[in-house]
């Protein structure tokens, strides 16, 4: 079964199945966090308005037409029927106000990605392939100031200003993502999990870690960014086995 091409009665449907499939398969990895965490896309050219994921409804459950259509701008956001959580809209709304090149945004608690975080070195050392994608695109922030209101969430922003840097270790939060697509933001979303898995578990064997040098790292990197259709094929692929077995996502 093939998910609808279109609804009528709801805009950008098709970024809408593509985000409702990437918040289905964030349950199936055990990167979501209960009813909290939130992804957004932008639907405009500057990137203020965004989708967004409706509050503390459970990623297993969220439908394409679910999704909210926020407005960054708005400052009578949380005050309107149907706001987003409090918190998305720090984090989101900053994110999308400042960074216009974060068209698409995926945060969460992930457990390995969420143990970097806690750690007094959070920087991510290319000791594989997969690590070595991430090589000089990772901000680290180190100032946790509680939970990502406005204030807060204008803050994160400032760190994600360089559009060279797709990832953000949120010092003893988490990790926030960025990209131009979903497809692109939920593929890096996924390595970089699979990423700082293997460094933790590299950790815990108490060996000596051999780390690729700067030159092979950053060569890495390059030829992982210019690979063709890897985070469409991706992206895809999920949707086609949702669909297989009949989840309303798309719906």
């Amino acid at each position: 079964m093939n998910a609808p091409a279109t609804r009528a009665n709801l805009d950008h449907w098709q970024d809408r199945v593509d985000l409702a499939a990437a918040f289905r398969w964030t349950v199936r990895l055990n990167m979501h966090e209960a009813v909290a965490s939130h992804f957004s896309l932008a639907v405009n050219d500057d990137g203020t308005k965004f989708l967004m994921n409706p509050n503390q409804v459970h990623f297993s459950r969220i439908k394409a037409s679910d999704l909210l259509v926020v407005d960054a701008n708005d400052p009578e956001t949380l005050n309107r029927p149907g706001a987003p959580d409090p918190t998305a809209w720090g984090l989101h709304g900053g994110l999308h106000r400042h960074c216009a090149h974060a068209r698409c945004a995926m945060h969460v608690h992930s457990p390995y990605a969420t143990v970097l975080a806690c750690l007094k070195d959070k920087r991510l050392p290319p000791i594989d392939q997969t690590c070595a994608t991430f090589y000089n695109r990772i901000a680290i922030d180190d100032n946790y100031g509680g939970l990502a209101f406005e204030e807060e969430g204008e803050r994160c922003a400032e760190l994600l200003a360089d559009p060279k840097v797709k990832v953000l270790i949120m010092g003893n939060h988490g990790v926030m993502v960025i990209g131009d697509t979903v497809a692109e933001t939920f593929n890096r979303l996924y390595y970089f999990e699979r990423a700082a898995q293997t460094y933790i578990m590299a950790l815990q064997t108490g060996q000596p870690l051999h780390v690729l040098s700067d030159e092979i790292a950053e060569k890495t990197a390059q030829e992982i960014e210019d690979y063709p259709e890897q985070d469409l094929r991706h992206l895809a692929e999920l949707k086609a086995i949702l669909d297989e077995e009949g989840s309303d996502y798309a719906s």
